[in-house]
């Protein structure tokens, strides 16, 4: 549209807001005087659409007049069968305008009528029903109008204008023209019955100039008929325009398919193709500006590289509902250490936002059935473009323990401390009993109140769980009423003196401590994940980080400029990963934080300016 707005094109046809106007649009093969025609019915052979005697075309794209004597929108298109390039765009162009209309007059020079006529009217009528009925019917409930729009399609009046033949009908008195065209409708297998009517009107010029006579008085005829299709405000003409221009739009890929037909539906549907099994989606165009997703008629295929097998949780499936799980490293109600050293004991966990974590892959140590089998039900889904691939990487516990590091040295340079002591009281605090004072909590022995220096051993009492220095607390007992078995551990002096008192834990819940094994499993855990985690403070991280780098992450060699502001990267400009779409950005544009539980990280981080405007989790 080369008009701006609703104002801008009032003002253009120079008519007044509340009038209520008809529209006239005129079609025909190039050269065919179409221009001329609509100058001498409407305004009395005024040049006011363009005429030109050269070759080329004179009407390029389409053009609107008023007539204020019929109180009719004029609109003069360009020709069908000329030279001109984007003739799939220019073709759906006419479709928009014919949808618009009251009446279109289709203008033949022919002495026959050719075959062209019969199969455009037929596309057009099929594809009028096809793909703009809806959207004409969304027009209507917008501009809150009583008449539907889209009840029927225009009346069409074929202006024939013949020179040597005879006029279609003339033969035979009893023949009336309107039957023998149905016929050859009929005999091409093309239904214009989107159309509320269709008249013919022929001339025969023995001598130019041609008699318009006839065709003004059908036109002003049918003008006056208002059953089907009433006037309406210029307004209204420009949103349904505004519409269907907004919602058909873009490329159209010049295939073969534009040959069979002169409205094919690759005009008016989307052109994504899913990139696993080649279909197309049956969505109409710009169908994504509305949240819808794109949807195929047929199944997709799995594919290694795309890796679209998606998860989905059994026992919620059974209850009707369907909802999708990820593996990943840790439960969301997990914090990122406890969740690597829950990792390093007992892999991965598949986590329903209904029924909690029906999985984790090490759990018992034999014995464990794949989960397919058992909790989920596996579905191959699509893969379009443009679309973030499959959220489910259980493959960044590397990355993640990366994250964790990063965030580790900020504390460390912040408290400056030696990074395994940072580490090691942190991961204690972590996964240490909940009856456990925090090491950040315990700034002096609990007995001698001795300071702790930086780097001084805290030791806990395992009996009462205060903070002490190892002279305060170098004995040890048996502490079962903690979950801590049979095995004399670690207590203070005083829990020591009264070791024949029970300490009253019963209120305490059991599964919060987990008994015994839940401890062992945790010192194990702890140890198993402290030495990756001093192994990889001693390695430079620029080696660890392209082993780390998850599947979905494009790779720094390849990152030559910021995805968003295209700033190219330097040594001064660092290259950061969003979390959520795996693209390259310069800090400015990757500031936020937020959790992205799709790729499993449960936690915030660093996320993209364009994810971080997406709704909803990412």
């Amino acid at each position: 549209l080369k008009v701006r707005n609703e104002e801008d094109f009032i003002k253009k046809l120079d008519c007044s807001p509340d009038q209520h106007l008809k529209v006239v649009s005129i079609f025909g093969n190039t050269g065919d005087g179409k221009s001329h025609t609509l100058n001498h019915t409407f305004f009395y052979g005024r040049e006011v659409f363009k005429t030109s005697p050269a070759q080329e075309s004179c009407t390029v794209g389409v053009w609107a007049a008023y007539d204020p004597v019929r109180k009719v929108v004029v609109i003069d298109t360009e020709g069908l069968l000329g030279a001109t390039v984007n003739l799939s765009q220019r073709t759906r162009l006419l479709l928009k305008v014919l949808a618009i209309s009251d009446l279109v007059i289709y203008r033949t020079r022919a002495d026959r009528l050719h075959n062209d006529l019969f199969k455009f009217l037929g596309d057009a009528s099929e594809a009028y029903l096809k793909h703009f009925t809806k959207e004409l019917k969304a027009t209507t409930a917008r501009c809150g109008l009583d008449v539907p729009l889209s009840t029927l399609g225009p009346g069409v009046i074929i202006f024939h204008e013949t020179v040597y033949t005879k006029l279609l009908g003339s033969d035979h008195p009893s023949e009336v023209p309107e039957k023998l065209i149905q016929d050859r409708f009929r005999k091409l297998s093309c239904f214009p019955e989107a159309f509320s009517s269709i008249h013919y009107k022929g001339t025969r010029t023995y001598n130019p100039p041609t008699d318009f006579s006839g065709l003004r008085r059908a036109v002003e005829q049918q003008l006056e008929n208002n059953t089907t299709r009433s006037p309406r405000q210029p307004g209204v003409i420009y949103k349904a325009l505004k519409a269907l221009s907004d919602r058909f739009s873009g490329e159209i890929p010049d295939d073969q398919m534009a040959h069979s037909s002169f409205f094919p539906d690759e005009y008016f549907t989307c052109s994504s193709v899913c990139l696993s099994c080649g279909c197309g989606c049956k969505k109409s165009m710009n169908h994504a500006k509305e949240g819808v997703p794109h949807e195929s008629k047929s199944r997709c295929r799995y594919s290694h590289q795309y890796d679209n097998r998606v998860y989905t949780c059994k026992a919620c499936y059974e209850r009707g509902m369907e909802v999708s799980v990820v593996p990943k490293t840790s439960a969301s109600t997990d914090s990122p250490w406890l969740g690597l050293a829950k990792y390093a004991w007992s892999g991965y966990v598949i986590e329903c936002p209904n029924c909690g974590v029906v999985y984790r892959s090490r759990q018992y140590w034999f014995g464990n059935q794949d989960p397919v089998n058992t909790v989920v039900r596996t579905e191959i889904e699509h893969v379009w473009p443009g679309t973030d691939g499959f959220l489910k990487d259980n493959n960044n516990a590397a990355q993640r323990l990366l994250d964790g590091m990063n965030f580790m040295a900020q504390s460390v340079s912040e408290l400056s401390l030696g990074p395994t002591k940072a580490v090691t009281s942190w991961l204690t605090d972590q996964i240490a009993p909940a009856y456990w004072r925090p090491n950040s909590q315990i700034l002096s022995c609990n007995k001698c109140n001795t300071p702790f220096k930086d780097n001084d051993t805290k030791h806990h009492c395992r009996a009462c769980g205060e903070g002490f220095c190892d002279g305060c607390s170098s004995k040890t007992r048996p502490v079962p009423e903690r979950g801590w078995g049979p095995a004399p551990v670690r207590v203070c002096d005083n829990c020591y003196e009264n070791r024949g008192i029970q300490l009253d834990v019963a209120e305490l819940p059991s599964d919060e401590e987990g008994g015994t094994l839940i401890a062992r499993k945790v010192g194990e855990a702890v140890q198993n994940t402290l030495g990756a985690v001093v192994t990889a403070m001693d390695i430079p991280l620029g080696l660890v980080k392209d082993a780390a780098r998850p599947a979905y992450w494009v790779p720094d060699h390849e990152i030559l400029h910021c995805h968003n502001c295209r700033k190219e990267f330097s040594i001064k400009l660092s290259k950061h990963h969003c979390r959520a779409c795996g693209q390259g950005f310069c800090d400015e544009c990757s500031h936020d934080r937020r959790a992205v539980p799709s790729r499993g990280w449960d936690h915030p981080v660093r996320v993209c300016f364009n994810c971080n405007k997406k709704p909803g989790d990412l």
